[in-house]
Formats: C-alpha cells, structure tokens, sequence
C-alpha cells in the first residue's frame, strides 16, 4: 500500500515560507513512516494543490496538514473530489465538505450532541456583538470564523471595546473559563475507536491553545464518563470517520460541552499517542480491504 499524506506548500519540508508549527506535520510522518514500512507499505507526502502529482501511484489519500483550506475551500473541495476519483479519500469528500463549514455543530445539536451557545453570524456589525453580550449576559465573547482553523481570524471581545473588522461569517460563543481554569480536552478516534487523549493548556495571558500560540499538550487518561461524552459525538455523524477528533470544554455543571469535531485536517498528536501510527494503518488497511 502507498498512501499519500495530504499536506499544503506551507507545511511540507523545504519550504521557503513554512509555517512555524510544521514541526507537528514532521512528527506525524515520524509517526505514520515506520509504522507504515513495517507492513512493506509505504507513505508520501505530498501538497493537495499540486497539478504535478500522479494520485494513480498511489493507494489511498488521507488528509493530513492541508492547514491554508480554509482561505480556499472551492479549490480544495474540488481537488478532494478530483483525487477522489482515482484512489479513495479520507475522511470522505462528502464528510469533509460537510465538516469545513463550523455549521456542522448546529446538525451534531439537533442530534443531541451538548453545545456552547452559539448565534451564528453571516456578517458581523458592532450592534450584533452588543446583541449577542445581552443574549448570553456574558462580558466576554468568542468570535470564529465559520470556515476557518487554528484560530486563524479569530477574536476574543470585551464588553465596552471597539469591536474589530470581521469580514467572514463569524460564529459567536460565550468565553468558557474552563478553557483557562482546567484547559480543552481532545479526544483521537481511529476507525470509530478511542485511542488517546490529552489536555491542551494556553500560555500565560493568552486563552488559545494551539503550538503556534504557546500552548502545551500532556496526556491524560480520562473518566470513562469523559470517553462516553466524546463518543457520543462521533456516533452523531452519518458515517463513522476513519480519523477524528473531538475537542470538549467542562461545563459548570461538571459534563463536558463540544467545542468542535474536527475532522477535516487536525493535528492528531502522535507524541501523546504512541501507538497511533499501527493504528492509522490498520484501521486504514480494514478500509481498503
């Protein structure tokens, strides 16, 4: 089997701009590569908008840094589906269209999964955000773009401040404090499987907590409680995801609360999941087989 890793320009090695939290694209194939050869099998690299790739050498494709979609999301559909075309994508082209748009949550709500408040804003003015302060008595907000990731264009807001230029769709959520009091909480399925979790923490004076922020990453062994919150979500979905992962907040009252599915292209941290190269490979072999 070759199976081609998904990545974009700016995270595949050698480039001239590459992104600063690549290096989790590196521990990802230092992950995937071994686990991948010790069945004689074989895994490459490569950017999703290359016109040069012939995807017919390969077996299968599976989405993995492809971290500017969000600025062109046509053009990154329609390549998933001309991929798709000659070797089998994953996760889907159809589940992958339907997880790029954060209006996903509202479906995962109305099939029971527990939420963070949200309105949803197709555009953004000053007297929305002062709506959306009084609709949640909150003093604080989250406003995040509806197509985005690693909280590209994202905005904390404070009560009383100038509200700054939003020109995407923007989802609008209450601050959680949870984020800063215990941090989130990312669960990694494989092949509808829980395989790990980890707690994600933000550096001092900043509440994000991606790498590229500061943000720190420890294992953690959850409640089975946790587990059963986290996989509830994921059997919410019309098909099971060959990757995925599920990223929750605590609640005042103790349960956990989605912040997002990602199914799309997330990080699914290797070093805190040890096994889950021989992981991707089997659940990936089962698929093909």
């Amino acid at each position: 089997m070759h199976l081609a890793y998904l990545a974009c320009q700016v995270t595949l090695p050698g480039s001239p701009n590459r992104r600063v939290d690549a290096f989790e694209h590196d521990q990802m194939m230092d992950c995937l590569r071994p686990a991948f050869e010790a069945h004689g099998d074989k895994v490459t690299d490569v950017s999703w908008d290359d016109a040069d790739v012939d995807w017919s050498q390969f077996d299968a494709a599976l989405i993995g840094t492809t971290w500017d979609y969000q600025n062109n999301l046509p053009a990154f559909l329609k390549a998933l589906e001309a991929i798709e075309a000659h070797i089998p994508v994953f996760n889907s082209r159809a589940l992958i269209g339907w997880n790029t748009d954060k209006r996903y949550l509202r479906d995962l709500g109305d099939k029971g999964a527990r939420l963070i408040p949200t309105i949803w804003m197709d555009q953004v003015t000053p007297e929305a955000i002062t709506a959306a302060f009084d609709t949640f008595d909150a003093d604080t907000l989250i406003a995040k773009r509806q197509v985005g990731a690693g909280a590209e264009g994202q905005h904390k807001l404070t009560r009383g401040e100038p509200v700054p230029p939003m020109p995407h769709a923007m989802m609008v959520q209450p601050f959680m404090p949870s984020i800063l009091a215990e941090g989130e909480l990312s669960f990694i399925f494989i092949g509808g499987e829980f395989s790990h979790a980890l707690l994600k923490t933000a550096a001092d004076g900043d509440y994000r907590i991606q790498s590229c922020y500061g943000g720190m990453e420890t294992p953690i062994e959850p409640s089975e409680d946790d587990i059963a919150a986290a996989k509830s979500v994921l059997a919410a979905c019309d098909e099971t995801p060959l990757y995925a992962r599920i990223d929750m907040v605590r609640a005042d009252d103790g349960g956990l609360v989605l912040m997002e599915m990602e199914l799309v292209e997330p990080f699914l941290y290797p070093l805190q999941g040890p096994e889950l190269g021989p992981r991707l490979h089997a659940a990936l072999k089962a698929r093909l087989s």
